[in-house]
């Protein structure tokens, strides 16, 4: 249909809807094209270096390989091994479990008592932060695992600085007592993302909170708990969960203080060690292929909780 018009024929309302309609529709073709294309290295290497890795170990987890012969195909035998006739496995997940439940706790709150220290518009507040963050860069090198071993050995900086007390400090890394604290203390020390996530986030409240608080008479510490605390909820569920999955994943810690032996009775046989001994050290790629799969597993439950158990206690705007 055409509308006749003094000037000539024009196409009908609905024609021009219909070629404005066409002009979009290639534009927007043109700008997903260019999105793909800029996208596409990411996408070849996410291909060829995660997923296909991540099939691949699927696949060997079923097996028995050892890098040199053949897979051979085991069913589930690898993971019904794991879980009912491996006793290092269930010592590698009491240290692991109870490395995350002393660390994360313990490096979150100290995180966000030095952040609530320096929200309180301190001079060269720059200098601090870095001064805090410096250890989140070193902590998990090896240089600095090494550094830890010496300063907790028997003849450590530690027990010549309780010398000095006349405290005769015992050996930290040798003792199983003793052990798995100095690997906690090195992950605390290590506090400075999340001391910077928490500072952003307290940057965020309203200071006209603070003041309605102070009028009515509310002291620093209820300040903190009824007005600071919820209000950066979505920022400590954040740290934790980062905080978290990097507490199952440590493994450079462990490696270098026990010289990959795990320490004394495993003392400090972290999962992740367990899991290089048994591919590296006796080349049982599809065992270690399955111990993997399981560390994924766990992760993802834990995770899976935290994301249940945020509607109980994360407060958003809304």
């Amino acid at each position: 249909m055409t509308d006749i018009t003094q000037n000539g024929i024009l196409p009908s309302p609905a024609g021009r809807r219909s070629h404005a309609f066409w002009w979009q529709s290639q534009a927007t073709r043109s700008r997903a094209f260019a999105g793909y294309a800029f996208l596409f290295p990411w996408l070849i290497g996410f291909t060829l270096l995660t997923v296909v890795p991540a099939v691949v170990s699927l696949y060997l987890s079923f097996t028995d390989f050892d890098l040199l012969t053949a897979p051979n195909w085991l069913g589930t035998d690898n993971y019904s091994r794991i879980l009912l006739a491996d006793p290092k496995f269930m010592a590698s997940m009491r240290v692991t479990f109870v490395f995350v439940l002393l660390s994360v706790p313990i490096k979150l709150a100290l995180a966000l008592l030095v952040a609530v220290a320096l929200n309180k518009g301190l001079e060269g507040l720059s200098v601090y932060r870095a001064i805090f963050y410096l250890p989140s860069l070193l902590g998990a090198s090896v240089a600095i695992a090494m550094l830890w071993r010496q300063l907790f050995a028997g003849d450590g900086l530690i027990n010549i600085g309780l010398a000095n007390f006349g405290i005769t400090g015992p050996s930290w890394i040798s003792n199983p007592n003793y052990s798995i604290w100095t690997l906690v203390i090195l992950s605390v020390w290590q506090f400075g993302a999340p001391m910077i996530i928490f500072l952003a986030g307290l940057r965020q409240i309203p200071s006209d909170l603070y003041e309605a608080a102070s009028i009515d008479g509310a002291g620093k510490w209820r300040q903190f708990v009824k007005i600071t605390v919820p209000m950066i909820t979505p920022v400590l569920f954040f740290n934790l969960i980062i905080q978290t999955i990097d507490a199952f994943k440590s493994f450079t810690p462990s490696f270098v203080i026990s010289a990959g032996s795990g320490g004394p009775i495993n003392s400090t046989l972290f999962y992740t060690l367990y899991l290089y001994q048994e591919a590296f050290g006796f080349f049982r790629m599809g065992y270690a292929s399955a111990l993997a799969w399981i560390l994924l597993v766990i992760i993802a439950a834990f995770t899976a909780i935290s994301f249940f158990s945020a509607k109980f206690w994360v407060h958003y705007d809304d």
